[in-house]
């Protein structure tokens, strides 16, 4: 009887475990491929230093960068500010954007999103893009663009200056005037 009733409890103990397997949710599985591209590194809060020869050039700071190595491109986002320096290592602006873009091989930086440059002197250049190229230090842009300095207020679209703001051109000004002392 005890063998008997041993058997079947173990009988019983197999079809419960059959039965249990049986009745689980499988997961199901979605054939799909991911595509896209990802960043081989990510960084939040980042400082970035440009030199040239030993030589202060730019000082970076970003809330969220992302480097793709194959593109050689680095992503700027969630805000940026460049500190800019001229030969003797001297502070000459500051540019302030939401997002940018720095080509890895040249250097070039392209800012995007309400970007503001601030020179030593007082001068402001708004605009919504701006370039600023490393192997000539100049800023340009085809967009719209307001510079107000301690002299004047312009408006108009298109720029090249140097990354002072003290040489500039507009391309196509739409509008000047002159602040009386």
């Amino acid at each position: 009887m005890k063998k008997s009733f041993a058997l079947f409890l173990l009988l019983l103990n197999f079809s419960l475990f059959t039965n249990s397997c049986k009745e689980k949710i499988k997961p199901s599985i979605i054939n799909a491929k991911i595509e896209g591209v990802y960043p081989t590194q990510e960084s939040w809060d980042s400082r970035i230093t440009f030199t040239r020869e030993g030589k202060l050039l730019a000082i970076l700071e970003v809330k969220h960068l992302l480097i793709y190595e194959d593109r050689k491109e680095t992503l700027l986002e969630d805000g940026i500010k460049v500190d800019f320096y001229d030969e003797q290592q001297k502070h000459t602006t500051t540019l302030i954007a939401r997002r940018g873009t720095v080509n890895d091989m040249t250097k070039d930086l392209a800012a995007y999103g309400n970007v503001i440059v601030t020179s030593e002197d007082g001068t402001t250049l708004k605009t919504e893009k701006l370039f600023w190229k490393n192997n000539t230090q100049k800023i340009e842009t085809d967009a719209y663009v307001e510079i107000d300095s301690p002299k004047e207020k312009i408006r108009g679209t298109g720029l090249v200056s140097d990354q002072n703001l003290k040489n500039y051109k507009i391309i196509n000004v739409t509008g000047q005037t002159t602040k009386v002392d």
